[in-house]
């Protein structure tokens, strides 16, 4: 691998050449309602309430709705982390580029490690999802259905081609998908809502049957659903004005996630009041009570919209495990031809090959071992979570570091910080467990092995930091100063916002 440290890595300038070069990403194109699609597609809001809403229901009980205000109010905090670095600086590397400047290159290489796993993964779990769920749509259709490995293709091909043919492509399929998807089922939830009259229901609110410990429980499993919402801090090199667009992208899609989750949990928890279904034990929610309501074919606009919202999930995925990838491949972490963008497309278009390659790789190979893809879809989903746990707690702690060592740190960014660490320990414990605690209890064996496989991931990484800094003594100053290339790029920006 030779390094490529000396271009920038907002721009892909060479030697300090204003000339633009021609494997540039595309600049300033996106707007912020793309950049937001971005962040809000790898949420995929409208799947939270078809897929995992009856397990939060089961821990939390009628605090589900709590459990994910407190869960929104939590990731806010590491969103206003997270946008102490995109106020000052653009990068296509991501929360990587901002972990080496707070923590420095080692632990921002091992942050960015970290964050490919997260996104890849994240692309493998809803590919699967995407896959479930066009099948049984085919069924519904025709009485058909389509061989996995056929849906793991087509889905992963689909995603490749429209990453690599433009990156507003990418975005406004993701932004109209989403919008598809959140249209049918807040109007389901408008309708529930209105069969009982806009009823004010007090049990939720007095939290009848929930408690503590539950609800605690109910916000891990809320952390999962809004994993990835601050992906659009990866299209620093195409947003428009990214000082501005990419922090109200990575804040505002948490707070709107989080009232499409809290006015969904409430209104189909309400909805479920009475049923002879339970709502923790329902495969489909969403669709049993457009049935029991009377809207069937609404029920399949919905299941239409939530496999538009996987594929826009998987999209987005490949997008920014392209992105981080490109970045660090620009700064000599990666072979030089994954750092290269297309001459026309402007896109990076052999990390996203690469991206949708291994997307694919893994689920079609868990598959034909005998894995159902329901499985893999969690499995998957298990294993992102470990990854973007770990990326949130370093870039938590990286901005007050990062702050400090450029004069601007305060008592509220230090506020900031303890309060998003601290929230952040609720998923950690959740997901490793306490010895003998009730409330985090050990994991399971399953669980076991999907965190050993992280962990053994994580260490190939950092062995393999270790033979290159053995092998390239600079290696680590080269990246210190590409990502500083940025920073005093964005300087001047930064001051007029501050």
């Amino acid at each position: 691998m030779t390094s490529r440290a000396a271009y920038s890595d907002q721009n892909g300038f060479e030697g300090g050449s204003t000339q633009e070069a021609p494997t540039e990403l595309r600049r300033s194109c996106l707007s912020y309602p793309e950049v937001l699609a971005q962040s809000v597609s790898v949420i995929a809001p409208s799947t939270v309430p078809a897929a995992i809403l009856g397990l939060i229901f089961a821990s939390a009980g009628n605090g589900a709705w709590l459990s994910f205000a407190l869960g929104m109010l939590g990731l806010v905090l590491v969103s206003l982390n997270v946008n102490q670095f995109t106020t000052r600086s653009a990068s296509p590397g991501s929360l990587y580029s901002y972990i080496v400047q707070g923590l420095g290159p080692t632990a921002g290489i091992l942050g960015g490690w970290a964050l490919v796993f997260a996104y890849i993964l994240t692309g493998m779990s809803t590919l699967c999802g995407f896959a479930i769920v066009g099948d049984v749509l085919l069924q519904q259709a025709a009485g058909l259905h389509a061989p996995m490995l056929v849906w793991f293709a087509g889905g992963a091909a689909a995603s490749c081609w429209i990453a690599m043919r433009n990156i507003q492509l990418s975005a406004k399929t993701m932004l109209v998908f989403e919008v598809v998807a959140l249209i049918s089922i807040v109007v389901l939830g408008i309708i529930i809502w209105s069969s009982h009259g806009f009823e004010v229901d007090a049990a939720q609110f007095r939290l009848e049957g929930g408690t503590p410990s539950g609800i605690l429980v109910g916000v891990v499993l809320v952390v999962f659903g809004f994993s990835g919402f601050e992906s659009a801090s990866s299209l620093g090199a195409e947003a428009k004005n990214p000082l501005k667009s990419i922090p109200r992208a990575v804040t505002h899609s948490v707070l709107f996630s989080g009232i499409v989750f809290i006015f969904m949990a409430y209104v189909v928890v309400l909805g479920f009041h009475g049923a002879p279904e339970s709502l923790a034990t329902s495969e489909a929610p969403l669709n049993y009570l457009a049935s029991s309501l009377g809207w069937g074919p609404l029920g399949t606009i919905i299941t239409i919209g939530v496999a538009l919202s996987f594929f826009a999930c998987t999209l987005a995925a490949i997008n920014s495990t392209a992105r981080i990838i490109f970045s660090m491949a620009r700064h000599g972490l990666f072979f030089e031809a994954l750092g290269e963008a297309h001459e026309t497309n402007r896109t990076p278009h052999i990390a996203v090959a690469v991206s949708a390659a291994i997307t694919f790789a893994a689920p079609a190979a868990i598959y034909m071992a005998g894995v159902t893809p329901f499985d893999a879809q969690g499995y998957f989903g298990t294993l992102c979570s470990f990854g973007f746990i770990l990326v949130y707690i370093l870039i938590t702690v990286a901005a007050p570091l990062y702050l400090q060592s450029i004069g601007k740190l305060s008592a509220r960014a230090v506020a900031y910080s303890v309060g998003g660490v601290a929230f952040m320990a609720l998923p950690l414990l959740g997901t490793v467990g306490l010895p003998g605690s009730a409330l985090f209890p050990p994991i399971d064996h399953t669980n076991s092995v999907l965190a050993s496989i992280f962990l053994g991931y994580m260490a190939v990484g950092a062995a393999w930091l270790l033979a290159e800094r053995i092998r390239r003594p600079r290696m680590i100053s080269d990246v210190r100063g590409a990502v500083a290339d940025v920073q005093l790029q964005f300087g001047a920006g930064a001051e007029r916002l501050a």
